[in-house]
């Protein structure tokens, strides 16, 4: 007789950081759906895209961490990335249709150093036109599908870092540091102009995102054999929502304070003028908070009580 299946567990409400290892082939929003059903999670969000192409750190954010989803959006990231000189493609990376061939000039190291160093700091930038920037309220990839003359608007970015880290003939390994915005393909196709040649991304990793500069990240394998034994198990590898404020300075509160600050008044307070994070007597996020004036108020607040892997 066939042993009956175990019933699978039920959606269920979760709250947390994820830091999850996305891999090659799917989309930012596909590999959120793919965790989210295996987590059962009722609430769920991303914290910005990856190409399909691109390998490495996404953090998903659950329940209430999904309120700093845009937080993290907007945070610093590192990228390493392969570049392949003398070829670009419609799309800027390996994922695109081939649109020209040209001789790579004879290169040293030196001299590709000092193409990127017009490339690093704060710059102009035009976007890939098969992107997920709007225009007209369709995404740029949409409208260059359908046979449109696409025209990306430039837009100012900052690179902290472009980088030669090692070199294979004309393949180039290449470590990124950016803000929110930055493009690697339009970094890599305006080098390759620099460089006379054209080219465009064949590999592209996420290294991290601030504050998560050495994450400790889980794969979609690693999920699916935990999810197997026991689904409400994958809980323990959230983080809370407080380790996604990290770069944030604190603001930390009594109990009083903190109860008058949930309910939406402002406390008196000596510290300096700016954001900060407002903190219980637990250690527990209240609110993203702002002082000025020596007050201190609560831009977005917090539930304290949902804490890390809580299902209702």
């Amino acid at each position: 007789m066939t042993a009956p299946k175990r019933p699978s567990a039920a959606w269920h409400d979760v709250h947390g950081i994820l830091l999850f290892d996305k891999p090659q082939g799917l989309s930012s929003n596909q590999a959120l759906q793919k965790v989210r059903h295996l987590f059962r999670a009722e609430k769920a969000g991303h914290t910005g895209s990856l190409d399909p192409l691109a390998t490495g750190l996404l953090p998903l954010c659950f329940g209430e961490a999904t309120k700093i989803a845009g937080l993290l959006l907007g945070s610093r990231k590192a990228y390493e990335a392969e570049a392949l000189l003398g070829a670009t493609t419609t799309t800027d990376d390996a994922e695109g249709e081939l649109l020209q061939r040209r001789e790579v000039p004879p290169l040293d190291d030196a001299a590709i150093r000092a193409a990127l160093a017009p490339l690093t700091g704060r710059i102009t930038q035009v976007p890939p036109i098969y992107s997920a920037l709007k225009q007209g309220g369709l995404p740029l990839y949409a409208r260059a599908r359908a046979g449109e003359d696409v025209q990306a608007t430039p837009r100012e970015v900052e690179v902290q870092r472009f980088e030669l880290i090692g070199r294979s003939g004309d393949r180039l390994r290449l470590l990124v540091e950016c803000g929110s915005g930055t493009y690697v393909r339009s970094l890599v196709r305006d080098l390759g102009e620099k460089l006379g040649c054209g080219a465009h991304v064949t590999a592209l990793r996420r290294l991290w995102v601030e504050p998560f500069l050495a994450p400790r990240m889980h794969t979609l394998d690693e999920l699916a054999r935990i999810a197997e034994v026991d689904p409400v198990a994958l809980d323990a590898l959230l983080l809370p929502l407080e380790q996604g404020l990290a770069a944030y300075p604190q603001a930390r509160l009594d109990a009083g304070q903190a109860h008058r600050l949930s309910r939406g008044q402002t406390i008196a307070w000596p510290g300096p003028a700016g954001p900060c994070v407002a903190l219980d007597p637990d250690g527990r996020a209240v609110a993203l908070a702002e002082v000025a004036d020596g007050r201190l108020r609560a831009v977005r607040g917090f539930n304290p009580g949902k804490a890390t892997g809580a299902s209702a």
